[in-house]
């Protein structure tokens, strides 16, 4: 960007390339997303302010829709085949788990406020929380988080390091989140229970 002008031209692409993603309307023909912004900077025929968030959201909606069944179905056989991978273990919520390390000692309650090292990713990769990053641990009791934590953990001896597979009834759900999650998607975290802070934790 060489100029001021450039830049903030930069950025408000940016502005509203995140709303398109986050609206699941990533897929939009860019030449007509122009054309619209020409037509309202021009000052020419263009449908109203009422017209357009209805129709929008309409789109959004059926765009988020379609997204989310298709997140679901390739979760659904990320699982399927990851469950016969060497040391993957199943439970019967569907959650499962790879022990990389086994930790010696206790195992928190439900409860329990716990200190852990974790990453986050989603099924192509992409990462979308990491404590390591952050350069320290993370506390929290284990009734705040999301189910496939709640349960996993409790099945962690301190000490330990496993991967989770998590579904997304287990997770985020069909709503997802503001932070890089999007409707339906299968997590994979890798984990490390450092510490127990407090096993007395009362909900």
């Amino acid at each position: 960007m060489k100029t001021e002008k450039d830049t903030a031209s930069f950025y408000m692409g940016c502005f509203y390339g995140r709303n398109m993603v986050q609206s699941g309307m990533e897929d939009l023909d860019m030449k007509a997303v122009i054309a619209g912004m020409n037509a309202i900077l021009q000052k020419k025929d263009a449908p109203n302010d009422m017209e357009i968030r209805m129709y929008l959201n309409k789109y959004a909606q059926k765009a988020m829709m379609a997204k989310a069944e298709k997140t679901l179905k390739e979760g659904q056989k990320f699982l399927e085949e990851n469950a016969k991978k060497s040391g993957v273990k199943t439970t019967e919520s569907g959650l499962q788990y790879k022990i990389e390390k086994e930790g010696t000692g206790p195992m928190p309650a439900d409860t329990s406020v716990v200190k852990v090292h974790y990453k986050g990713t989603l099924l192509d990769g992409t990462q979308f929380d990491s404590s390591y990053d952050r350069g320290e641990p993370a506390e929290f009791p284990l009734n705040r988080v999301i189910k496939g934590w709640t349960e996993a953990l409790q099945l962690m001896p301190v000490g330990s390091k496993w991967t989770l597979y998590i579904p997304s009834n287990l997770a985020y759900g069909p709503q997802g989140t503001r932070s890089g999650i999007g409707p339906n998607e299968t997590l994979i975290f890798e984990v490390e229970l450092l510490e127990i802070v407090d096993p007395n934790a009362q909900k």
